[in-house]
């Protein structure tokens, strides 16, 4: 089936925040502080996806989402693809639009965090030309404040 990009809307919030929440934890539990695993609840996520509706990408399948990705500035903030969509080009399909939106903006460097033990993201971007420019702390804003998250920052020049 064809991928459709297209802005994510308030209508979109629900799967986009099941798909954030169950993607994070994928990737993020065991390599994340505990600190910050406790404070990414279902609730948190909603909220989170509500707030940033704006920056946000999605990709429908069959008229469902089936991915999202937001943007920030120059840096590609958050990628995720429902399980029962990865491995199907949705994931390069959702960052290519991503880069596009970095170089639109005038940004002539894309940058993205990825954490150390997410093997599967680091291979995927890596795949996709994208640069280890080695280690960082990544602030993860919460409510009460935010939690220093080790991560990789990589960078991609954006044409």
């Amino acid at each position: 089936m064809p991928v459709e990009l297209r802005p994510a809307t308030e209508h979109d919030a629900d799967a986009i925040a099941v798909i954030w929440e169950a993607g994070w934890r994928d990737g993020h539990l065991g390599h994340v502080p505990a600190e910050l695993a406790a404070l990414r609840t279902p609730e948190t996520f909603k909220a989170r996806t509500t707030e940033r509706i704006a920056q946000t990408t999605v990709a429908e399948v069959g008229g469902r989402v089936a991915g999202f990705v937001m943007v920030v500035g120059d840096e590609v903030e958050q990628v995720y693809v429902d399980a029962g969509h990865r491995g199907s080009g949705v994931a390069g399909i959702l960052l290519a639009a991503a880069e596009r939106q970095v170089a639109d903006a005038g940004h002539p460097t894309a940058w993205l965090a990825v954490i150390p033990g997410n093997a599967r993201a680091r291979r995927f971007y890596e795949r996709r030309g994208w640069v280890d420019d080695g280690g960082f702390g990544y602030e993860a804003a919460h409510a009460g404040g935010s939690v220093t998250v080790p991560c990789r920052r990589y960078l991609k020049e954006v044409p």
